[in-house]
């Protein structure tokens, strides 16, 4: 990827805050002209250090009511598959990220569902059935203290 610097790293940490600022918004915080502004927020994005913009939902305000941690395993015979695996991952609307891990088992999985008997036939009809998986293990969050947020942007550099 292409170095950032200073203002780069100026816009990447206002856009975190606010994706829908404007190009005048960002010059001011970042003390450059707007056409600047815009050809390096739009370098940013070409280059896929900006992945996208998304609004933010609460998931119980569309009836997502079960929040929960996957951690998943894989059978050894069929690692040589694991790339299909992965691809049958992200078919499934319901997994919001998934992450390969080290330790136990070898993937964590975040997943949302409507309700526990929901979620309970997601894993087991679904998820458990995807050639490859040899186990699960869950954990159904009670409560979200903190949601994702703005990446800590070193603003010194």
């Amino acid at each position: 990827m292409d170095k950032i610097d200073r203002y780069d790293r100026i816009l990447l940490h206002a856009l975190q805050l606010n994706a829908r600022a404007s190009n005048v918004e960002l010059s001011d915080q970042a003390s450059l002209s707007a056409p600047q502004c815009y050809r390096r927020v739009r370098r940013l994005e070409t280059v896929g250090i900006i992945r996208g913009y998304a609004a933010q939902i609460a998931p119980a305000a569309i009836g997502l009511d079960v929040v929960a941690f996957v951690s998943l395993s894989i059978d050894r015979e069929q690692f040589k598959k694991v790339r299909e695996l992965e691809q049958a991952i992200r078919q499934f609307p319901e997994i919001l990220e998934c992450y390969t891990i080290s330790g136990d088992f070898d993937y964590l999985l975040k997943v949302v569902a409507t309700d526990l008997k929901s979620f309970s036939n997601f894993l087991t009809d679904r998820l458990m059935q995807v050639p490859g998986v040899s186990g699960v293990r869950s954990m159904v969050c009670l409560e979200e203290i903190k949601q994702a947020g703005a990446l800590p942007v070193d603003l010194s550099r």
